[in-house]
């Protein structure tokens, strides 16, 4: 861990538990977890067993973020052209998984808390195989935000049409 002196200091994170999903592949894959794509889908959360007594009370939340680690992303660049667009954005005004640091962020239902440090959640837009980084409750006071402009995506935040990956920003994956 970086001893706050040298903040370029590498960072090393280890993972705490593995994704599993019904999606196999980056493409098809639903883009946003509240999204209608996903808001069905279940996929179970297995947090390894050194880490399992810390879901304790975790079954009292709704909603859970799950932070993880973007295994299947192309390589980073600044300028992506993000999903509902045509035009190359800076990267940190996107949500594209090929960035800098590789880190996701979805917020899921919590269906149950199964024995032996294993999650059931609802509403998942994540690659089959995903390493977890973390997990946080969902709290709505500190979590939920009006915002009053959202740049360069305008009205498309209507979200018409399909909201699956369509491919541009897995690794291995040309289209």
């Amino acid at each position: 861990m970086p001893d706050g002196t040298n903040p370029r200091a590498p960072v090393v994170l280890k993972p705490i538990g593995i994704i599993h999903t019904p999606y196999k592949e980056p493409r098809g894959t639903p883009i946003q977890s509240a999204m209608r794509e996903a808001r069905d889908v279940e996929a179970t959360v297995e947090v390894f067993p050194e880490y399992a007594a810390g879901l304790k009370d975790i079954d009292g939340f709704s909603h859970v973020m799950l932070i993880y680690y973007f295994h299947r992303a192309r390589e980073p660049g600044l300028a992506v052209i993000p999903f509902l667009d045509t035009e190359p954005r800076g990267v940190f005004s996107t949500r594209s998984p090929a960035r800098p640091n590789p880190i996701g962020i979805s917020v899921v239902r919590l269906v149950s808390v199964r024995p032996e440090g294993f999650l059931l959640v609802k509403g998942i837009d994540i690659v089959d195989g995903t390493p977890l980084l973390d997990i946080k409750p969902y709290i709505p006071a500190f979590d939920t935000h009006a915002a009053d402009r959202t740049g360069w995506l305008g009205s498309k935040g209507s979200l018409a049409g399909s909201c699956k990956d369509d491919g541009r920003f897995a690794s291995g994956d040309k289209s």
